[in-house]
């Protein structure tokens, strides 16, 4: 790692959400197979912020179901405990933050209005809830009733395409109904993660609700995007999904940047080696079994290692690891001696895809007001696992 002096002042201040105090403005997105209990610990271990768990599923949860309680469990070390809940049916996701405030299981709830996958939006469900604004008013006024004390914030896109905008009028709803912040994905849902993130769209609701905390996401794949963000939208804070894959170091680097530090973090392939068994060790930690603690770090490796000079065999046999003693031998074979590799590590990371026309159930777009044939739709958008 490369560490310099500290630099005074303090680049931003800290962000309120709510009773929440972060001292800095840095929220970790939810991203579905990828921010568990383990990955959460990793961040924690290089910086500071807000580290929000998987998208677990409210009805799923309101039913218990052993999956759901296991993904809303903290480790100790998790002071903050940070829940995002998805839903469709405003009694449901009432009563799941119902149960987590009652149960004392979170100190901040967000709720999942982004969601691009298909699998979700041809239920209605995600980022194409909002344009059923009355639905998304009931469950956005039920859930913060039900989170009392407890800060509930709200994550979502700019919309379905660019035809079919929803963020600033969900956004007045959001702020009338007094979610403690919301976070904007500059993408509409068509977008998926192609191209280029629209900050402009973060400038323009930080320009128009101007009495609730607003987070940027899109596109930080760096402090230093992070600083151009904030500077450029005016926004209190930014939300880091896949800019941190494979590199938890990030949350070093940003709450450097956003103290005023000069800090940016250049591993070496042994610095790199070290974080990847780390990650392994706490998966199996999380998931109580080796063998598939095993199979959930193989889809990490490409990340870690992006730009280093790892071998094919040696990348193969790190996808398809299947214990912690055939990974530290893998391990052992690289150069951990290899230094950074610059810009060959940094950039994208993640499947980008392609715009594509969003699946939506039938009629969907016809009105913004809910319509009776499609509320099977919503019984059914529920149905899926948490965390996926």
């Amino acid at each position: 790692m490369t560490i310099l002096a500290p630099a005074d002042p303090r680049v931003a201040p800290p962000l309120s959400i709510g009773r929440l105090e972060l001292d800095v403005p840095v929220v970790l997105a939810p991203m579905a197979g990828i921010t568990n209990t383990a990955f959460r610990r990793l961040c924690r271990e290089y910086g500071a912020g807000l580290y929000v768990s998987e998208m677990i599923t409210s009805r799923a949860l309101v039913e218990r179901t052993p999956e759901s309680m296991r993904l809303i469990t903290h480790h100790e070390s998790e002071t903050t405990r940070s829940i995002q809940l998805y839903g469709v049916d405003p009694k449901t996701v009432s009563e799941a933050v119902t149960m987590l405030v009652a149960e004392d299981r979170a100190d901040h709830i967000d709720l999942n209005f982004g969601c691009p996958v298909p699998k979700v939006t041809r239920k209605g469900g995600g980022a194409a809830l909002p344009w059923k604004i009355d639905l998304f008013r009931d469950i956005v006024e039920g859930a913060v009733k039900a989170a009392g004390d407890v800060p509930l914030t709200i994550k979502m896109r700019k919309g379905i395409d660019s035809d079919h905008l929803t963020y600033l009028e969900a956004a007045r709803v959001g702020a009338g109904a007094g979610v403690a912040s919301i976070a904007l994905h500059a993408r509409t849902a068509a977008e998926f993660y192609s191209g280029t993130a629209d900050w402009s769209a973060i400038e323009k609701l930080k320009n128009t609700i101007t009495d609730t905390p607003i987070l940027g996401n899109g596109d930080i794949w760096s402090a230093a995007d992070a600083l151009r963000m904030v500077d450029e939208t005016g926004c209190d804070g930014v939300v880091v999904g896949r800019g941190c894959l494979g590199r938890p170091w990030l949350f070093g680097d940003l709450a450097a940047a956003f103290r005023g530090e000069s800090l940016k973090a250049e591993p070496s392939l042994g610095q790199v080696a070290a974080a990847f068994k780390r990650h392994a060790e706490l998966l199996v930690e999380f998931f109580g079994e080796e063998d598939r603690a095993c199979r959930d770090i193989r889809k990490h490796v490409a990340w870690y290692f992006k730009g280093y000079s790892v071998g094919g065999e040696l990348r193969a046999g790190m996808a398809t690891v299947q214990s912690l003693a055939q990974l530290d031998d893998l391990l052992g074979q690289l150069d951990w001696s290899q230094q950074y590799p610059g810009a060959d590590a940094e950039g994208q990371r993640g499947r980008a895809g392609t715009p594509k026309k969003p699946s939506l159930p039938q009629g969907w777009l016809d009105s913004r007001e809910l319509q009776e044939t499609h509320r099977s739709e919503l019984n059914q958008a529920e149905l899926s696992t948490s965390g996926g």
